[in-house]
């Protein structure tokens, strides 16, 4: 008997949470008086500050957790620059626990006398200070922003080191420069890249070609080096 009156309270509690729906304000039911969202939790992140996201789940905090969807939050840290998606666990009774992804940064873009962030997927990104941000090579030219996704992921491909550059210049004829952390530079040709960047590769891997301030791949079939 003892356990039948277990099942009938679990089943009238189980009613009652799954058929409440409070009214909503701002997406969000009202605040909970059972199931209250007391912490927060927030992982992964790096270029976005804890606070900032604390900030955006003010709302969040009293509701009930039970409704509370990964869509509401989503909705709430949307307009936060650098992130990409967010996964959200329940800890029950109180927790949730956002694990943030963000956009990959690759460079800082100079345009018309303002200074952007360009992600992997060539979107421009308002800049801020950060000093993850410092080690970012930085891109010049007209245009630039058009193609240097595709060259970029070029350079990756052939396994070319980006970490070691330290700008890139555009040439609306379709070439590029390349400026090394040493300041050697690098003029490569508006065709046939990929051949002149897997030679520029075997290029700085040899101690002779160290000694030079610029090594000048432009031409078909030939080095010239200042």
């Amino acid at each position: 008997m003892k356990k039948l009156y277990r099942i009938i309270l679990l089943l009238l509690i189980f009613s009652f949470l799954t058929t409440y729906s409070p009214k909503e304000i701002n997406v969000l039911p009202n605040k909970s008086f059972f199931f209250k969202i007391e912490n927060i939790e927030i992982i992964n992140n790096y270029l976005i500050s804890t606070n900032t996201i604390d900030e955006k789940m003010n709302k969040i905090y009293g509701k009930n957790i039970l409704f509370i969807k990964r869509k509401d939050i989503q909705s709430l840290l949307s307009s936060i620059n650098f992130l990409k998606k967010i996964e959200v666990r329940k800890k029950y009774p109180d927790t949730i626990i956002i694990k943030v992804y963000e956009t990959k940064l690759v460079a800082v873009l100079f345009k018309k006398d303002q200074k952007y962030l360009l992600d992997s997927s060539s979107n421009l990104i308002p800049f801020n200070t950060n000093d993850l941000l410092k080690k970012l090579p930085s891109v010049f030219g007209e245009g630039a922003e058009k193609n240097f996704i595709n060259f970029f992921k070029k350079l990756e491909k052939n396994n070319f080191a980006t970490k070691r550059i330290k700008n890139f210049y555009y040439f609306q004829i379709g070439r590029w420069d390349i400026q090394l952390l040493n300041d050697q530079k690098i003029k490569l040709p508006s065709n046939k890249t990929t051949k002149a960047i897997q030679q520029i590769i075997e290029l700085l891997d040899r101690e002779d070609f160290k000694k030079y301030n610029v090594i000048d791949l432009r031409i078909n079939d030939k080095i010239i080096v200042e």
